[in-house]
């Protein structure tokens, strides 16, 4: 099976990633997810093609027993629903035993996210005035904080921005988003401020040749690598005592704060990139739990 295995699951991900358009980070783990359920059917002595139904609730009922989370569950449910459409297409299965998995309902969290006032303080923290005003990674960082929290974009989005798609003068930034969706979303006045300062005075700095078109760079060049993103957002949110967070938390805290402010939930899916409104619900169950802690906090018959 091993010698199968290896083109099998190459085929697969080329299927995901250039028919499908899904992320790196999706194709590696539902490649992950299907190496590991053909080798679960492999130690039972199923080959591919007469996998069924009963060995893939088998296999999702072992992965719930080693604690595996609903979360992730989920996604194997995806994972196997998507190969096994692909496997009978392709005629290595004869037909779909997936067709009647269900994936089980996830628990929905309230994401962390920061206060106004925590908000406020963070993007004051990774101000390079704190420090050296002169520092080009000083000024590049404040960009960071400033563009997640003012547009409520992915820290991947982030990261692959290109000077060509800032529209300074509408204040618009063009990103690519997941399925390589493209869209436009709006920033203020703050991040603008820390845009031109950036290009005007610290990009030059740290440019190479291997900067290209990027808006972001790293020390050494490069375009600005996601982890080093997420340090700069833990650095500046732990600095202004807020929840522990990364990226995803400016993205949580932006949705919120907009809607609290009064904006459209259809102008913040479409700021967001959801494809769907549900998605973008939860943020309106953090907006009404922060209602509710209020009400009780300060209404006299709480």
């Amino acid at each position: 099976m091993g010698a199968v295995l290896g083109p099998m699951l190459d085929d697969f991900a080329d299927y995901l990633r250039l028919e499908s358009g899904r992320s790196p980070h999706t194709v590696r783990a539902y490649v992950g997810d299907i190496r590991a359920l053909i080798s679960f059917a492999g130690a039972r002595g199923v080959e591919p093609r007469a996998i069924d139904l009963a060995l893939l609730r088998a296999w999702l009922a072992e992965n719930t027993r080693r604690g595996a989370a609903r979360t992730t569950v989920a996604r194997q449910v995806s994972s196997a629903k998507v190969f096994c459409a692909w496997a009978v297409r392709e005629q290595i299965m004869d037909s779909d035993p997936a067709q009647r998995l269900r994936a089980p309902k996830a628990h929905r969290t309230l994401p962390a996210v920061l206060s106004p006032e925590q908000a406020e303080k963070a993007m004051a923290t990774s101000a390079p005035d704190q420090g050296n005003p002169d520092d080009p990674i000083a000024l590049r960082d404040r960009v960071i904080m400033e563009l997640l929290y003012a547009t409520g974009i992915r820290v991947g989005e982030l990261c692959g921005v290109d000077i060509g798609d800032i529209d300074r003068e509408r204040r618009v930034l063009r990103v690519i988003g997941k399925g390589d969706k493209e869209r436009s979303v709006p920033y203020g006045r703050r991040a603008a401020e820390a845009i031109d300062r950036w290009l005007r005075e610290g990009r030059a700095e740290l440019a190479g040749e291997r900067s290209g078109a990027a808006l972001l760079l790293g020390a050494r060049g490069g375009r600005l690598d996601q982890r080093m993103a997420r340090a700069v957002v833990n650095r500046a949110v732990e600095a202004a005592d807020g929840p522990a967070m990364g990226p995803h938390g400016l993205r949580h805290s932006a949705a919120t704060h907009l809607l609290e402010g009064g904006a459209d939930l259809r102008v913040v899916q479409e700021l967001l990139g959801h494809s769907s409104l549900a998605t973008t619900q939860i943020y309106t169950h953090v907006s009404v739990e922060r209602l509710r802690a209020v009400h009780q906090q300060a209404h006299p018959r709480a």
